[in-house]
C-alpha cells in the first residue's frame, strides 16, 4: 500500500512539474523576442564578385552568339519593315518568300537562343555547386555576429520589413572569403 501511495505521488509530483514547465515556457520566451532575418541564398551568391566574374567570362564565351543574335533580330527587323512598307506593291511569291526567311530567321534565333541560355544555366549551376560551402560558411557567420533566432529564406515569406533582411551582409562575407 505504501508502495502504491509512493508512486502516486512521484507521477503526480511529475505531472504538476511538466505542467509548470509546459506554462512557464512562453512566459521565458517572452521577455527575450526572437531574433529573425530573411535571406535571398540565391540573390547574396550570385551578387558577389565572385559571381560578377563569372558572368564577365560567360559574357566573352558568348559574344559571338550575341553578336549573331543581334543580326538575326536586325535582319528580321528589316524584313518586317520591308513587307510592312511594300505589301502593297510586293507580289504573292515575294511575300511568301520574306515569310519563308522570317521562319528561318526565327529558328535560327531560337537555336542560338537555347544554346547560350544552356550555356548560361550549365555554369551558374557549376558555380552554385562550387560555392555551396562558401555560401553556407558566410550564412553562418553572419547568424552568428547577428545572433539570429530564426533565418527564413526570402522566398518563402510574403512579406518581410527590408531591414530584417541579411542578404547583403551575406554577399558581403562571401566577398571576403578568400
Amino acid at each position: 500500500m505504501r508502495f502504491l501511495s509512493l508512486t502516486k505521488r512521484a507521477t503526480l509530483k511529475a505531472a504538476s512539474l511538466l505542467l509548470v514547465a509546459a506554462f512557464a515556457t512562453p512566459a521565458f520566451a517572452a521577455d527575450a523576442p526572437m531574433k529573425i532575418a530573411v535571406l535571398d541564398m540565391a540573390g547574396a551568391l550570385f551578387n558577389s564578385e565572385r559571381a560578377k566574374a563569372v558572368d564577365a567570362e560567360i559574357e566573352q564565351q558568348t559574344a559571338e552568339d550575341q553578336a549573331k543574335l543581334r543580326s538575326i533580330q536586325e535582319q528580321a527587323t528589316a524584313i518586317n519593315e520591308k513587307l510592312q512598307q511594300d505589301a502593297a506593291v510586293l507580289s504573292d511569291e515575294e511575300k511568301r518568300k520574306a515569310q519563308t526567311e522570317l521562319q528561318d530567321l526565327s529558328v535560327q534565333y531560337q537555336a542560338v537562343g537555347e544554346r547560350v541560355q544552356a550555356l548560361l544555366q550549365q555554369r551558374r549551376e557549376q558555380f552554385q555547386q562550387q560555392h555551396a560551402q562558401a555560401l553556407i560558411q558566410a550564412i553562418q557567420a553572419v547568424i552568428e555576429e547577428g545572433q539570429y533566432d530564426m533565418v527564413i529564406r526570402a522566398e518563402a515569406a510574403l512579406h518581410f520589413n527590408t531591414a530584417l533582411d541579411i542578404t547583403a551582409r551575406v554577399t558581403e562575407k562571401l566577398n571576403q572569403q578568400p
